[in-house]
């Protein structure tokens, strides 16, 4: 059918699919809105609807409709100032600090392919070192407490946590809530899930806190 609709020159763009809306409906909708939130609420969707901007998205760029004027300047090109980190996003960037961490001390350092008990693998003049990576922003009235403890995998995530087998992981790059940077030796933890980190200040290597600051001029 689809060839000989295409022999023939029929036009289908009032076909609509499982959509709400046709090609020829989202082509008019496009010229006349202002906005992604304006689309949007004309193809049926919720304002700031994810899914209804993918599939928008999608729709325009099969049919080679240009969304350029639905972006707003801030969107394009966002200021600086804008980006603030926040401690809520240490677990996701432990690992390239610590990748990076190594890399300036003038280690290669590699990332496992599959899942693995360890995050890194680092290049050292004795050998290549396993490292797992841990964060905490868990403070109490005794210091930062960091679970360097594993849990089984189970339905409902309800194991108990195991130490890690120390013959697996090599060392432990820390980073605490004040990104003090730590870097122990499994035998020195083996058989603890967790730590209180004001005990094992020898094994400090530096401070990633600089990350945190904003430009002077932000505030």
């Amino acid at each position: 059918m689809k060839r000989h609709v295409a022999r023939l020159g029929l036009d289908t763009s009032h076909f609509r699919g499982k959509r709400s809306w046709s090609d020829a409906q989202l082509r008019r909708a496009v010229i006349e809105a202002q906005s992604w939130d304006e689309l949007l609420t004309t193809l049926g969707f919720a304002p700031r609807s994810e899914d209804g901007r993918i599939r928008a998205k999608a729709h325009a760029m099969r049919l080679g409709l240009s969304l350029a004027h639905l972006e707003s300047p801030s969107a394009t090109s966002p200021e600086p100032a804008e980006a603030r980190p926040d401690l809520r996003f240490l677990r996701d960037a432990a690992p390239s600090i610590a990748a990076s961490w190594f890399a300036l001390c003038g280690y290669n350092v590699a990332i496992p392919v599959e899942p693995a008990v360890y995050d890194l693998l680092v290049s050292m003049p004795e050998g290549i070192k396993r490292v797992q990576v841990k964060t905490t922003t868990c403070f109490t009235k005794d210091g930062w407490t960091v679970v360097v403890g594993r849990r089984p995998y189970s339905i409902g995530n309800r194991e108990r946590r195991l130490p890690y087998d120390p013959e697996l992981i090599d060392w432990f790059f820390i980073l605490d809530g004040d990104l003090t940077i730590y870097l122990i030796p499994s035998r020195v933890i083996a058989g603890r899930v967790a730590i209180l980190l004001h005990t094992y200040t020898k094994y400090v290597v530096g401070n990633a806190a600089g990350l945190m600051r904003q430009r002077p001029d932000a505030a």
